[in-house]
C-alpha cells in the first residue's frame, strides 16, 4: 500500500504541477486558488474511484482492450513526460487559459488524470483490498493538495524576487529529479506488459 502511494505520487508529479500552476496562482487570489484545485482534486478523485471499481470491466467488456496494451501505452507516455521533465523542464508546461469554472476540469485532465495514473490505479485494484485502493486515493489526493498548497504559501511568504527565483529553480531540479524515477516507472510498465503478453501468449 506504501509503495503504490509512493509510486502514484511520484507519476503525479506535484512539483510539476506547482510550476504548470504558478500562471494560474498568480491571476487568481489564494482562496479562489484554493477552491479551484480542491474541485481538480475531487474530479480527479472521482475518476480514479470510476477505474478503481470498474477497471477490468472497462477494458475487457467496454473496449475490449488487453490491459497489457494499455499498460505499455501508459509507459510510453509516461517515459515521453519524464524525457520533456528532464530535458526541457518547466518550459514544457502551456499557461492554462479559461474561465474559473473550466479550471478545474482543465487542470484534472489531462495533468492530474492520464494514461500512466489510470493504469496506476487499476494496478492498484489487482494489488489491494477495496477499502485499501479507496484510502490509498484519498491519501495520495490530500497529499498532493497539501504538497501544492504549501509550496505556494512557501513562495507567497518570500518578499525578495531573488529569493523566489531561487525557490523556482529549486523546483525546477526536484523536477528534473522526478522525471529520471517517473522515467523509471515508465520503462517498468513497458518491460512488465510486455512480458505478461509474452508469458500470456506462450501460455
Amino acid at each position: 500500500m506504501i509503495a503504490a502511494i509512493f509510486s502514484f505520487l511520484v507519476m503525479l508529479n506535484p512539483f510539476a504541477l506547482f510550476l504548470y500552476l504558478k500562471p494560474v496562482m498568480s491571476d487568481l487570489s489564494n482562496a479562489d486558488f484554493k477552491a479551484v484545485f480542491l474541485k481538480a482534486s475531487l474530479i480527479s478523485f472521482g475518476i480514479y474511484l470510476v477505474f478503481l471499481l470498474f477497471g477490468d470491466v472497462v477494458f475487457q467488456t467496454v473496449f475490449r482492450i488487453n490491459f497489457e496494451s494499455f499498460r505499455i501505452f501508459g509507459g510510453v507516455v509516461l517515459f515521453s513526460f519524464a524525457y520533456i521533465f528532464i530535458v526541457q523542464g518547466k518550459q514544457a508546461f502551456i499557461q492554462i487559459k479559461g474561465d474559473l469554472h473550466d479550471l478545474a476540469s482543465e487542470i484534472a485532465l489531462p495533468f492530474m488524470v492520464g494514461a500512466g495514473t489510470i493504469s496506476l490505479t487499476v494496478l492498484m485494484s489487482e494489488q489491494l483490498v477495496l477499502w485499501q485502493g479507496i484510502l490509498s486515493l484519498a491519501i495520495i489526493m490530500l497529499v498532493n493538495f497539501a504538497i501544492i498548497m504549501g509550496l505556494k504559501n512557501i513562495r507567497r511568504s518570500m518578499r525578495s524576487k531573488k529569493v523566489q527565483l531561487a525557490f523556482d529553480k529549486n523546483m525546477e531540479l526536484l523536477l528534473r529529479v522526478n522525471g529520471f524515477f517517473l522515467g523509471a516507472i515508465g520503462i517498468d510498465m513497458i518491460v512488465t506488459g510486455i512480458r505478461n503478453l509474452v508469458s500470456g501468449g506462450l501460455g
